[in-house]
Protein backbone atom coordinates (compact mmCIF):
# COMPACT_ATOMS: atom_id res chain seq x y z
CA UNK A 1 0.00 0.00 0.00
CA UNK A 2 1.35 3.41 -0.80
CA UNK A 3 2.58 5.10 1.95
CA UNK A 4 2.03 8.75 3.08
CA UNK A 5 3.85 11.93 4.03
CA UNK A 6 3.16 13.92 6.54
CA UNK A 7 3.01 16.61 3.75
CA UNK A 8 0.48 14.77 1.57
CA UNK A 9 -1.87 13.81 4.35
CA UNK A 10 -2.51 17.54 5.43
CA UNK A 11 -3.08 18.06 1.99
CA UNK A 12 -5.78 15.39 2.22
CA UNK A 13 -7.67 17.41 5.45
CA UNK A 14 -5.22 15.14 8.27
CA UNK A 15 -3.39 16.21 10.80
CA UNK A 16 -1.12 14.09 13.01
CA UNK A 17 -0.17 14.84 16.65
CA UNK A 18 1.87 13.20 18.02
CA UNK A 19 1.60 10.98 21.56
CA UNK A 20 2.81 14.15 23.45
CA UNK A 21 0.40 16.88 21.55
CA UNK A 22 3.12 18.51 19.36
CA UNK A 23 1.78 19.28 15.43
CA UNK A 24 3.84 17.20 13.07
CA UNK A 25 2.28 19.18 10.41
CA UNK A 26 2.22 23.11 9.88
CA UNK A 27 -0.80 25.10 9.89
CA UNK A 28 -2.20 28.24 9.13
CA UNK A 29 -4.17 29.38 11.72
CA UNK A 30 -2.25 31.55 14.32
CA UNK A 31 -1.61 30.15 17.85
CA UNK A 32 -3.62 32.00 20.38
CA UNK A 33 -1.91 35.51 21.66
CA UNK A 34 0.02 35.58 18.06
CA UNK A 35 -1.23 38.97 17.74
CA UNK A 36 0.28 39.90 20.38
CA UNK A 37 -2.76 39.69 22.64
CA UNK A 38 -2.11 37.20 25.52
CA UNK A 39 -3.48 34.00 25.01
CA UNK A 40 -6.08 32.64 27.67
CA UNK A 41 -3.09 30.48 29.10
CA UNK A 42 -1.35 33.71 29.58
CA UNK A 43 -3.57 35.43 31.21
CA UNK A 44 -5.21 32.80 34.23
CA UNK A 45 -1.12 32.38 35.09
CA UNK A 46 -0.81 36.24 34.97
CA UNK A 47 -4.22 36.09 37.41
CA UNK A 48 -4.21 33.04 38.99
CA UNK A 49 -2.35 33.12 43.07
CA UNK A 50 -1.11 30.56 45.31
CA UNK A 51 0.89 27.49 44.76
CA UNK A 52 0.68 25.41 41.58
CA UNK A 53 0.19 21.77 41.79
CA UNK A 54 2.46 20.05 44.88
CA UNK A 55 5.51 19.45 42.63
CA UNK A 56 5.01 16.89 40.03
CA UNK A 57 2.88 14.23 38.91
CA UNK A 58 3.85 10.81 40.77
CA UNK A 59 5.34 8.26 38.60
CA UNK A 60 3.49 5.26 37.42
CA UNK A 61 1.60 3.23 39.74
CA UNK A 62 1.41 -1.11 40.22
CA UNK A 63 -2.71 -0.37 40.17
CA UNK A 64 -4.61 0.30 36.91
CA UNK A 65 -5.80 3.50 38.17
CA UNK A 66 -3.97 6.16 40.32
CA UNK A 67 -5.32 9.33 42.45
CA UNK A 68 -3.46 11.78 41.34
CA UNK A 69 -5.72 14.50 42.16
CA UNK A 70 -3.79 16.34 45.25
CA UNK A 71 -0.48 16.02 42.81
CA UNK A 72 -2.45 17.52 39.96
CA UNK A 73 -3.08 20.65 42.17
CA UNK A 74 -7.17 19.98 42.29
CA UNK A 75 -8.46 21.57 45.77
CA UNK A 76 -11.26 19.77 47.21
CA UNK A 77 -13.40 21.93 49.65
CA UNK A 78 -12.27 21.14 53.31
CA UNK A 79 -14.24 20.42 56.19
CA UNK A 80 -17.04 17.20 56.31
CA UNK A 81 -20.13 17.74 54.03
CA UNK A 82 -23.30 18.32 55.89
CA UNK A 83 -25.69 16.02 56.46
CA UNK A 84 -28.73 15.98 54.60
CA UNK A 85 -32.23 16.93 54.69
CA UNK A 86 -33.90 14.13 52.73
CA UNK A 87 -34.49 16.59 50.23
CA UNK A 88 -34.04 14.71 46.86
CA UNK A 89 -32.76 16.84 44.30
CA UNK A 90 -29.78 16.75 46.83
CA UNK A 91 -28.73 13.67 46.26
CA UNK A 92 -28.80 13.49 42.55
CA UNK A 93 -26.09 15.91 41.28
CA UNK A 94 -23.49 16.51 39.48
CA UNK A 95 -22.20 16.30 36.43
CA UNK A 96 -18.71 17.39 34.86
CA UNK A 97 -16.85 17.93 31.83
CA UNK A 98 -13.65 17.30 29.90
CA UNK A 99 -13.17 19.54 26.99
CA UNK A 100 -10.74 22.30 25.64
CA UNK A 101 -11.81 25.31 26.82
CA UNK A 102 -8.68 27.84 25.80
CA UNK A 103 -8.36 26.04 22.43
CA UNK A 104 -4.90 25.02 23.22
CA UNK A 105 -5.47 21.73 22.47
CA UNK A 106 -5.16 19.86 26.16
CA UNK A 107 -8.30 18.34 27.68
CA UNK A 108 -9.86 21.19 30.61
CA UNK A 109 -11.93 20.33 33.64
CA UNK A 110 -15.78 21.96 34.00
CA UNK A 111 -17.01 20.85 37.73
CA UNK A 112 -20.57 21.38 38.06
CA UNK A 113 -21.01 22.30 41.45
CA UNK A 114 -24.16 22.61 44.16
CA UNK A 115 -24.66 23.82 47.96
CA UNK A 116 -24.99 22.01 50.63
CA UNK A 117 -28.12 19.98 51.32
CA UNK A 118 -31.39 22.21 51.48
CA UNK A 119 -29.80 25.19 49.93
CA UNK A 120 -31.32 24.78 46.69
CA UNK A 121 -30.94 29.20 46.61
CA UNK A 122 -27.98 29.31 47.50
CA UNK A 123 -24.96 30.25 44.96
CA UNK A 124 -22.73 27.51 44.21
CA UNK A 125 -20.25 28.33 41.46
CA UNK A 126 -19.14 26.04 39.55
CA UNK A 127 -15.36 25.85 38.79
CA UNK A 128 -13.17 25.54 36.00
CA UNK A 129 -9.37 23.83 36.07
CA UNK A 130 -6.88 24.44 32.99
CA UNK A 131 -4.46 22.11 32.02
CA UNK A 132 -1.30 23.56 32.00
CA UNK A 133 1.92 21.76 30.08
CA UNK A 134 2.86 19.52 32.54
CA UNK A 135 -0.28 18.02 33.18
CA UNK A 136 -1.72 19.85 36.08
CA UNK A 137 -4.58 21.89 36.59
CA UNK A 138 -4.96 25.65 37.65
CA UNK A 139 -8.10 27.19 39.12
CA UNK A 140 -9.17 29.69 36.44
CA UNK A 141 -10.24 32.66 38.52
CA UNK A 142 -14.65 32.57 37.88
CA UNK A 143 -14.53 29.64 35.79
CA UNK A 144 -13.67 32.26 33.38
CA UNK A 145 -17.42 33.11 32.95
CA UNK A 146 -18.04 29.42 33.53
CA UNK A 147 -19.07 30.34 37.09
CA UNK A 148 -22.79 29.42 37.21
CA UNK A 149 -24.18 29.80 40.30
CA UNK A 150 -27.02 27.60 40.25
CA UNK A 151 -28.33 24.21 41.99
CA UNK A 152 -26.06 22.22 39.42
CA UNK A 153 -26.61 18.95 38.05
CA UNK A 154 -25.23 18.33 34.33
CA UNK A 155 -23.18 19.90 31.86
CA UNK A 156 -23.30 19.61 27.68
CA UNK A 157 -20.38 21.21 25.82
CA UNK A 158 -20.46 21.70 21.89
CA UNK A 159 -19.84 24.70 19.31
CA UNK A 160 -23.01 26.23 18.79
CA UNK A 161 -22.24 28.82 16.42
CA UNK A 162 -19.53 26.77 14.47
CA UNK A 163 -16.67 29.40 14.88
CA UNK A 164 -14.80 27.04 16.28
CA UNK A 165 -14.94 27.62 20.40
CA UNK A 166 -16.91 25.38 22.43
CA UNK A 167 -19.79 26.28 24.28
CA UNK A 168 -21.29 25.03 27.61
CA UNK A 169 -24.85 24.66 28.28
CA UNK A 170 -25.64 23.79 32.10
CA UNK A 171 -28.70 22.38 34.07
CA UNK A 172 -29.69 23.17 37.33
CA UNK A 173 -32.27 22.40 39.34
CA UNK A 174 -33.71 25.86 39.03
CA UNK A 175 -32.81 27.91 36.04
CA UNK A 176 -30.46 26.08 33.47
CA UNK A 177 -28.03 28.55 31.48
CA UNK A 178 -26.56 28.66 28.44
CA UNK A 179 -22.72 30.16 27.93
CA UNK A 180 -20.96 31.03 24.90
CA UNK A 181 -17.25 31.02 24.51
CA UNK A 182 -15.61 34.53 23.41
CA UNK A 183 -13.01 32.91 21.74
CA UNK A 184 -10.39 34.78 23.87
CA UNK A 185 -11.04 32.09 26.80
CA UNK A 186 -13.58 33.87 28.61
CA UNK A 187 -17.31 32.96 28.38
CA UNK A 188 -20.67 35.41 28.47
CA UNK A 189 -23.60 33.99 29.58
CA UNK A 190 -26.26 34.52 26.47
CA UNK A 191 -29.00 32.20 27.90
CA UNK A 192 -31.85 35.03 27.22
CA UNK A 193 -29.98 36.29 24.03
CA UNK A 194 -30.02 32.72 22.31
CA UNK A 195 -33.63 32.22 23.18
CA UNK A 196 -34.14 29.90 25.78
CA UNK A 197 -36.84 29.98 28.19
CA UNK A 198 -36.28 31.58 31.82
CA UNK A 199 -38.28 28.85 33.56
CA UNK A 200 -37.88 26.62 37.08
CA UNK A 201 -36.72 22.91 35.95
CA UNK A 202 -35.34 20.00 37.47
CA UNK A 203 -33.24 19.34 34.82
CA UNK A 204 -30.31 16.24 34.54
CA UNK A 205 -28.37 15.90 31.50
CA UNK A 206 -28.06 17.69 27.98
CA UNK A 207 -26.57 16.78 24.87
CA UNK A 208 -25.78 18.64 21.64
CA UNK A 209 -26.45 16.74 18.40
CA UNK A 210 -27.60 17.64 14.76
CA UNK A 211 -30.68 16.14 14.52
CA UNK A 212 -32.01 17.96 11.30
CA UNK A 213 -28.76 17.68 9.45
CA UNK A 214 -28.24 21.24 8.42
CA UNK A 215 -24.54 21.60 9.84
CA UNK A 216 -25.50 23.78 13.56
CA UNK A 217 -25.54 21.90 16.49
CA UNK A 218 -28.69 21.42 18.20
CA UNK A 219 -29.41 20.69 21.82
CA UNK A 220 -31.43 18.21 23.68
CA UNK A 221 -32.08 18.67 27.63
CA UNK A 222 -33.22 15.94 29.78
CA UNK A 223 -35.64 16.95 32.35
CA UNK A 224 -36.32 14.49 35.63
CA UNK A 225 -39.72 15.48 37.88
CA UNK A 226 -41.58 18.16 39.71
CA UNK A 227 -40.37 18.51 43.13
CA UNK A 228 -42.89 19.25 45.96
CA UNK A 229 -40.40 20.58 48.93
CA UNK A 230 -42.75 19.36 51.28
CA UNK A 231 -42.63 15.64 51.05
CA UNK A 232 -40.62 13.63 53.22
CA UNK A 233 -40.71 9.87 53.15
CA UNK A 234 -39.27 6.86 55.23
CA UNK A 235 -37.23 3.79 54.61
CA UNK A 236 -40.13 1.62 55.09
CA UNK A 237 -43.38 1.17 56.88
CA UNK A 238 -41.68 -0.20 59.70
CA UNK A 239 -38.68 2.13 59.52
CA UNK A 240 -39.53 5.50 61.43
CA UNK A 241 -36.09 7.10 60.30
CA UNK A 242 -36.66 9.36 57.27
CA UNK A 243 -34.84 8.54 54.08
CA UNK A 244 -34.78 10.08 50.49
CA UNK A 245 -37.88 9.99 47.81
CA UNK A 246 -38.34 7.39 45.47
CA UNK A 247 -39.34 8.92 41.91
CA UNK A 248 -42.69 7.76 41.76
CA UNK A 249 -43.17 10.62 44.30
CA UNK A 250 -42.59 12.93 41.78
CA UNK A 251 -44.38 13.48 38.49
CA UNK A 252 -42.48 13.38 35.99
CA UNK A 253 -42.35 16.37 33.10
CA UNK A 254 -41.08 16.06 29.03
CA UNK A 255 -37.45 16.15 27.93
CA UNK A 256 -36.85 19.59 25.62
CA UNK A 257 -35.51 19.63 22.36
CA UNK A 258 -34.00 23.10 21.32
CA UNK A 259 -33.51 23.63 17.12
CA UNK A 260 -30.29 25.58 16.31
CA UNK A 261 -31.66 28.53 13.99
CA UNK A 262 -27.90 29.66 12.90
CA UNK A 263 -28.19 32.75 13.73
CA UNK A 264 -27.33 32.21 17.38
CA UNK A 265 -30.90 31.74 18.74
CA UNK A 266 -32.41 28.51 19.67
CA UNK A 267 -35.86 27.08 19.19
CA UNK A 268 -38.23 25.03 21.55
CA UNK A 269 -39.40 22.22 19.01
CA UNK A 270 -40.75 19.77 21.72
CA UNK A 271 -44.13 19.67 20.48
CA UNK A 272 -43.18 19.65 16.51
CA UNK A 273 -40.71 17.15 17.04
CA UNK A 274 -43.61 14.65 19.02
CA UNK A 275 -41.42 14.41 22.12
CA UNK A 276 -43.59 15.60 24.92
CA UNK A 277 -44.95 12.15 27.05
CA UNK A 278 -43.39 12.87 30.25
CA UNK A 279 -40.82 10.36 32.00
CA UNK A 280 -38.19 11.13 34.66
CA UNK A 281 -35.08 11.49 33.37
CA UNK A 282 -31.32 11.37 33.78
CA UNK A 283 -28.79 10.17 31.68
CA UNK A 284 -28.61 10.14 27.61
CA UNK A 285 -26.70 8.77 25.07
CA UNK A 286 -26.78 9.68 20.78
CA UNK A 287 -25.89 7.95 17.89
CA UNK A 288 -27.00 6.67 14.60
CA UNK A 289 -28.92 3.60 16.88
CA UNK A 290 -30.84 2.31 13.71
CA UNK A 291 -28.27 2.87 10.80
CA UNK A 292 -30.07 5.15 8.63
CA UNK A 293 -27.22 8.49 8.58
CA UNK A 294 -29.69 10.28 10.67
CA UNK A 295 -28.89 10.69 14.34
CA UNK A 296 -30.84 9.28 17.24
CA UNK A 297 -31.53 9.56 21.10
CA UNK A 298 -31.47 7.36 24.07
CA UNK A 299 -32.94 8.42 27.34
CA UNK A 300 -32.38 6.56 31.01
CA UNK A 301 -35.92 6.89 33.00
CA UNK A 302 -35.77 6.27 36.54
CA UNK A 303 -38.53 3.62 37.01
CA UNK A 304 -40.02 4.58 33.91
CA UNK A 305 -39.34 2.87 30.27
CA UNK A 306 -36.23 4.14 28.75
CA UNK A 307 -37.24 5.60 25.92
CA UNK A 308 -35.15 5.61 22.27
CA UNK A 309 -36.36 9.04 19.89
CA UNK A 310 -35.56 7.75 16.24
CA UNK A 311 -35.04 10.49 14.10
CA UNK A 312 -37.72 10.18 11.57
CA UNK A 313 -35.83 12.32 9.24
CA UNK A 314 -38.65 14.89 8.69
CA UNK A 315 -38.53 16.87 12.30
CA UNK A 316 -40.37 14.49 14.25
CA UNK A 317 -38.79 11.15 16.40
CA UNK A 318 -40.94 8.72 17.51
CA UNK A 319 -40.18 6.37 20.82
CA UNK A 320 -39.17 2.70 19.62
CA UNK A 321 -37.34 1.40 22.99
CA UNK A 322 -40.18 -0.68 23.68
CA UNK A 323 -40.21 -2.26 20.20
CA UNK A 324 -36.98 -2.96 19.73
CA UNK A 325 -36.07 -4.35 23.13
CA UNK A 326 -34.15 -1.39 25.43
CA UNK A 327 -37.27 0.48 27.31
CA UNK A 328 -37.35 -2.69 29.83
CA UNK A 329 -35.48 -5.43 31.35
CA UNK A 330 -34.97 -8.72 30.18
CA UNK A 331 -37.99 -9.78 32.58
CA UNK A 332 -40.22 -6.82 30.97
CA UNK A 333 -39.71 -4.49 33.87
CA UNK A 334 -38.85 -1.19 34.64
CA UNK A 335 -35.76 -0.17 35.97
CA UNK A 336 -33.89 2.72 38.04
CA UNK A 337 -32.59 3.88 35.12
CA UNK A 338 -29.16 6.73 36.03
CA UNK A 339 -25.87 6.80 33.51
CA UNK A 340 -26.07 5.18 30.05
CA UNK A 341 -23.23 4.31 27.40
CA UNK A 342 -23.17 2.70 23.68
CA UNK A 343 -20.42 1.09 22.54
CA UNK A 344 -19.30 -2.18 20.71
CA UNK A 345 -18.81 -4.34 23.15
CA UNK A 346 -18.84 -7.89 21.10
CA UNK A 347 -16.87 -6.32 18.03
CA UNK A 348 -19.87 -7.31 15.42
CA UNK A 349 -19.74 -3.42 14.65
CA UNK A 350 -23.29 -2.55 15.96
CA UNK A 351 -23.66 -0.10 19.33
CA UNK A 352 -24.40 -1.73 22.49
CA UNK A 353 -25.92 0.00 24.99
CA UNK A 354 -25.22 -0.04 28.87
CA UNK A 355 -27.56 1.61 31.74
CA UNK A 356 -26.74 2.01 35.23
CA UNK A 357 -29.67 1.08 38.07
CA UNK A 358 -30.36 1.20 41.76
CA UNK A 359 -29.02 -1.33 44.37
CA UNK A 360 -30.87 -4.51 43.85
CA UNK A 361 -31.25 -4.04 40.13
CA UNK A 362 -28.52 -5.01 37.84
CA UNK A 363 -26.58 -2.47 35.32
CA UNK A 364 -28.25 -3.96 31.87
CA UNK A 365 -26.26 -4.61 29.20
CA UNK A 366 -28.50 -4.57 25.81
CA UNK A 367 -26.19 -6.20 22.59
CA UNK A 368 -27.58 -4.52 19.34
CA UNK A 369 -28.36 -7.01 16.39
CA UNK A 370 -28.06 -6.41 12.69
CA UNK A 371 -32.42 -6.54 12.40
CA UNK A 372 -32.31 -3.45 14.68
CA UNK A 373 -33.38 -4.87 17.69
CA UNK A 374 -31.63 -5.31 21.07
CA UNK A 375 -30.95 -8.26 23.91
CA UNK A 376 -31.09 -8.10 27.51
CA UNK A 377 -27.35 -9.80 27.93
CA UNK A 378 -26.67 -8.96 31.73
CA UNK A 379 -26.45 -12.30 32.68
CA UNK A 380 -24.11 -13.52 30.09
CA UNK A 381 -22.06 -10.48 30.97
CA UNK A 382 -21.00 -11.76 33.82
CA UNK A 383 -21.17 -8.15 35.96
CA UNK A 384 -24.71 -8.83 37.30
CA UNK A 385 -23.69 -10.28 40.77
CA UNK A 386 -20.73 -7.99 41.24
CA UNK A 387 -22.79 -4.76 40.74
CA UNK A 388 -26.63 -5.41 41.97
CA UNK A 389 -26.04 -4.24 45.60
CA UNK A 390 -24.46 -1.28 44.19
CA UNK A 391 -26.47 1.82 43.23
CA UNK A 392 -24.91 3.22 39.40
CA UNK A 393 -24.48 6.21 38.02
CA UNK A 394 -21.92 7.37 35.50
CA UNK A 395 -20.77 4.88 33.43
CA UNK A 396 -18.21 4.44 30.28
CA UNK A 397 -17.84 1.75 27.33
CA UNK A 398 -13.68 2.24 27.09
CA UNK A 399 -11.01 0.23 26.02
CA UNK A 400 -8.44 1.38 29.38
CA UNK A 401 -6.09 -1.72 28.21
CA UNK A 402 -5.31 -0.81 24.79
CA UNK A 403 -6.42 -4.46 24.05
CA UNK A 404 -9.03 -3.48 20.94
CA UNK A 405 -12.05 -4.64 23.54
CA UNK A 406 -14.22 -1.88 25.03
CA UNK A 407 -14.27 -2.45 28.55
CA UNK A 408 -16.88 -0.95 31.00
CA UNK A 409 -16.16 1.96 34.26
CA UNK A 410 -19.15 2.42 36.97
CA UNK A 411 -19.59 5.09 39.35
CA UNK A 412 -21.57 4.44 42.51
CA UNK A 413 -22.86 5.66 45.32
CA UNK A 414 -26.39 5.13 47.02
CA UNK A 415 -30.08 7.16 47.33
CA UNK A 416 -31.08 5.15 50.17
CA UNK A 417 -29.35 4.25 53.55
CA UNK A 418 -27.56 1.07 53.61
CA UNK A 419 -24.35 -0.60 55.40
CA UNK A 420 -21.20 1.36 55.43
CA UNK A 421 -18.37 -0.13 53.58
CA UNK A 422 -14.92 -0.67 55.03
CA UNK A 423 -12.68 2.62 54.11
CA UNK A 424 -15.71 4.87 54.01
CA UNK A 425 -14.81 7.94 55.68
CA UNK A 426 -17.83 10.80 54.84
CA UNK A 427 -19.36 11.12 58.15
CA UNK A 428 -21.53 9.24 60.10
CA UNK A 429 -24.46 10.42 57.94
CA UNK A 430 -22.97 9.84 54.49
CA UNK A 431 -20.72 6.65 55.37
CA UNK A 432 -24.57 5.06 54.37
CA UNK A 433 -24.45 6.21 51.16
CA UNK A 434 -21.35 5.32 50.13
CA UNK A 435 -19.75 2.79 47.39
CA UNK A 436 -16.48 1.75 45.63
CA UNK A 437 -16.85 2.19 42.08
CA UNK A 438 -16.51 -0.57 39.93
CA UNK A 439 -14.13 -1.81 36.74
CA UNK A 440 -14.67 -4.68 34.63
CA UNK A 441 -12.47 -5.87 31.38
CA UNK A 442 -14.04 -7.65 28.52
CA UNK A 443 -12.68 -11.17 27.20
CA UNK A 444 -13.14 -9.68 23.59
CA UNK A 445 -16.60 -11.21 23.31
CA UNK A 446 -18.79 -9.39 25.75
CA UNK A 447 -17.78 -11.25 28.80
CA UNK A 448 -16.37 -9.32 31.51
CA UNK A 449 -14.42 -9.92 34.88
CA UNK A 450 -14.49 -8.12 37.58
CA UNK A 451 -10.91 -6.53 38.67
CA UNK A 452 -11.59 -5.71 41.92
CA UNK A 453 -8.30 -4.62 43.88
CA UNK A 454 -6.49 -4.25 40.45
CA UNK A 455 -7.92 -1.33 39.79
CA UNK A 456 -6.31 0.85 42.80
CA UNK A 457 -7.45 3.56 43.76
CA UNK A 458 -10.64 4.22 41.33
CA UNK A 459 -12.18 1.36 43.06
CA UNK A 460 -10.95 1.47 46.77
CA UNK A 461 -12.58 4.08 48.32
CA UNK A 462 -16.20 4.09 48.95
CA UNK A 463 -17.58 7.57 47.76
CA UNK A 464 -21.15 8.96 46.82
CA UNK A 465 -20.37 9.78 42.86
CA UNK A 466 -22.55 10.85 40.25
CA UNK A 467 -20.52 12.28 37.35
CA UNK A 468 -18.04 10.05 35.69
CA UNK A 469 -16.25 11.39 32.80
CA UNK A 470 -13.32 9.95 30.64
CA UNK A 471 -10.74 11.24 28.68
CA UNK A 472 -6.48 11.27 27.12
CA UNK A 473 -6.01 14.36 29.91
CA UNK A 474 -2.28 13.58 29.32
CA UNK A 475 -2.16 13.10 25.43
CA UNK A 476 -0.38 9.60 26.15
CA UNK A 477 -3.28 7.56 24.14
CA UNK A 478 -4.69 5.46 27.06
CA UNK A 479 -8.05 6.99 28.59
CA UNK A 480 -8.14 8.67 31.63
CA UNK A 481 -11.23 9.35 34.37
CA UNK A 482 -12.56 11.86 36.10
CA UNK A 483 -14.99 11.89 39.04
CA UNK A 484 -17.65 14.65 40.34
CA UNK A 485 -18.94 13.35 44.29
CA UNK A 486 -21.91 14.59 46.26
CA UNK A 487 -20.12 16.71 48.40
CA UNK A 488 -18.44 18.37 45.20
CA UNK A 489 -14.86 16.34 45.12
CA UNK A 490 -13.44 16.36 42.08
CA UNK A 491 -10.95 13.24 41.52
CA UNK A 492 -8.42 12.53 38.39
CA UNK A 493 -7.79 8.70 38.04
CA UNK A 494 -4.76 8.59 35.92
CA UNK A 495 -4.64 5.58 33.65
CA UNK A 496 -1.61 3.39 34.51
CA UNK A 497 -2.79 0.43 33.16
CA UNK A 498 0.06 -1.81 31.54
CA UNK A 499 0.53 -1.48 28.10
CA UNK A 500 3.94 -2.81 26.91
CA UNK A 501 4.12 -3.36 23.01
CA UNK A 502 0.48 -2.33 23.03
CA UNK A 503 -0.62 0.79 20.33
CA UNK A 504 -3.46 3.60 20.17
CA UNK A 505 -4.84 5.91 17.79
CA UNK A 506 -7.47 9.28 18.86
CA UNK A 507 -9.52 10.32 16.54
CA UNK A 508 -10.91 13.94 15.92
CA UNK A 509 -13.84 14.40 13.70
CA UNK A 510 -14.18 17.89 12.73
CA UNK A 511 -17.26 19.88 10.12
CA UNK A 512 -15.67 22.72 9.61
CA UNK A 513 -14.58 24.38 12.65
CA UNK A 514 -16.46 22.11 15.12
CA UNK A 515 -16.42 18.85 16.29
CA UNK A 516 -18.59 16.48 14.54
CA UNK A 517 -20.35 14.93 17.36
CA UNK A 518 -21.81 11.44 16.15
CA UNK A 519 -19.56 10.85 13.87
CA UNK A 520 -18.32 7.04 13.46
CA UNK A 521 -14.99 5.83 12.81
CA UNK A 522 -14.13 2.66 11.74
CA UNK A 523 -10.51 0.75 10.83
CA UNK A 524 -9.61 -3.03 10.05
CA UNK A 525 -7.04 -4.46 12.44
CA UNK A 526 -6.06 -8.43 12.03
CA UNK A 527 -9.02 -9.04 10.31
CA UNK A 528 -11.70 -7.35 12.50
CA UNK A 529 -13.51 -4.06 11.89
CA UNK A 530 -13.18 -1.75 14.86
CA UNK A 531 -16.08 0.74 14.95
CA UNK A 532 -15.69 4.07 17.35
CA UNK A 533 -18.09 6.86 17.75
CA UNK A 534 -16.44 10.48 18.18
CA UNK A 535 -18.82 11.90 21.06
CA UNK A 536 -18.99 13.71 24.04
CA UNK A 537 -22.18 12.89 25.28
CA UNK A 538 -22.54 9.56 27.44
CA UNK A 539 -22.11 8.40 31.50
CA UNK A 540 -23.99 10.94 33.56
CA UNK A 541 -24.48 14.75 33.75
CA UNK A 542 -21.15 14.65 31.80
CA UNK A 543 -19.47 15.48 28.64
CA UNK A 544 -16.30 13.77 27.87
CA UNK A 545 -13.42 13.86 25.56
CA UNK A 546 -15.26 14.17 21.89
CA UNK A 547 -12.34 12.25 20.13
CA UNK A 548 -13.05 8.47 19.02
CA UNK A 549 -10.27 6.21 20.68
CA UNK A 550 -8.75 2.86 19.65
CA UNK A 551 -6.75 0.42 21.56
CA UNK A 552 -5.22 -1.32 18.88
CA UNK A 553 -3.46 -4.25 20.81
CA UNK A 554 0.05 -5.17 19.65
CA UNK A 555 -1.12 -4.44 15.76
CA UNK A 556 0.17 -1.28 14.34
CA UNK A 557 -0.23 -1.68 10.74
CA UNK A 558 -3.27 0.68 10.55
CA UNK A 559 -3.17 2.82 7.31
CA UNK A 560 -7.05 3.96 6.82
CA UNK A 561 -9.70 5.25 8.37
CA UNK A 562 -13.31 5.32 7.51
CA UNK A 563 -15.60 8.03 8.70
CA UNK A 564 -19.38 7.82 8.26
CA UNK A 565 -20.29 11.42 9.00
CA UNK A 566 -23.51 12.43 10.78
CA UNK A 567 -25.10 13.58 6.94
CA UNK A 568 -24.50 9.44 6.61
CA UNK A 569 -22.23 10.18 3.94
CA UNK A 570 -18.82 8.25 3.80
CA UNK A 571 -15.10 9.19 3.05
CA UNK A 572 -11.93 7.59 3.70
CA UNK A 573 -8.39 8.99 5.12
CA UNK A 574 -5.00 7.26 4.85
CA UNK A 575 -3.09 7.48 8.11
CA UNK A 576 0.14 7.65 8.73
CA UNK A 577 1.45 5.23 11.78
CA UNK A 578 -0.38 5.17 15.11
CA UNK A 579 -0.01 6.04 18.41
CA UNK A 580 -1.11 9.71 17.61
CA UNK A 581 -3.99 11.78 17.63
CA UNK A 582 -5.02 12.25 13.56
CA UNK A 583 -7.84 15.14 12.86
CA UNK A 584 -9.70 14.85 10.17
CA UNK A 585 -12.27 17.26 8.12
CA UNK A 586 -15.25 16.56 6.40
CA UNK A 587 -15.21 16.86 2.68
CA UNK A 588 -11.46 16.63 2.91
CA UNK A 589 -11.18 12.87 2.82
CA UNK A 590 -12.22 10.22 0.03
CA UNK A 591 -15.79 9.81 -0.62
CA UNK A 592 -16.93 5.98 -0.05
CA UNK A 593 -19.80 5.74 -2.80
Amino acid sequence: MRRFTATALTALGVVITSACGAQKTTSTTAAPGASGTPSAKEAVAAETTGDSAAAKLPPASESIFADITVAAGIKNPAGPWPDGKYQTPEITPGGLALFDYDGDGDLDIYQVCHAPPGSFETPAPNRLYQQQPDHTFREVPDAAGLNDPGFGHGVAIGDADNDGDLDVYVTNYGFDAFYRNRGDGTFENATAAAGFPHEHHWSSSAAFLDYDRDGDLDLFVVRFAIFDPNKRCKGSASDAELDYCGPHTFDGVADSLFRNNGDGTFSDVTVEAKMTAPARGWGIVTGDFNGDGWIDIYVSNDEEPAQLWINGQDGAFSDEAAIVGCAFNGAGRVEAGMGTAAGDVNGDGLFDLLKTHITSETNTLYLASADGLYTDATADAGMAPIDRPYTGWGCAILDYDLDSDLDIAVANGRVTRGPVFPGANLGAFWNRFGEPKLLFANDGAGKFEFLGPKTGEFGARPEVTRGLAVGDLDEDGDLDLVTNNLDNTLRIFRNDAPRAGRHWLLVRTLIGKRDAHGAQVSIELAGKRLVRQANPVYSYLSSNDPRAHFGLGEHADVKELRITWPDGKQERFPIDGVDRTVTVVQGAGQAVE
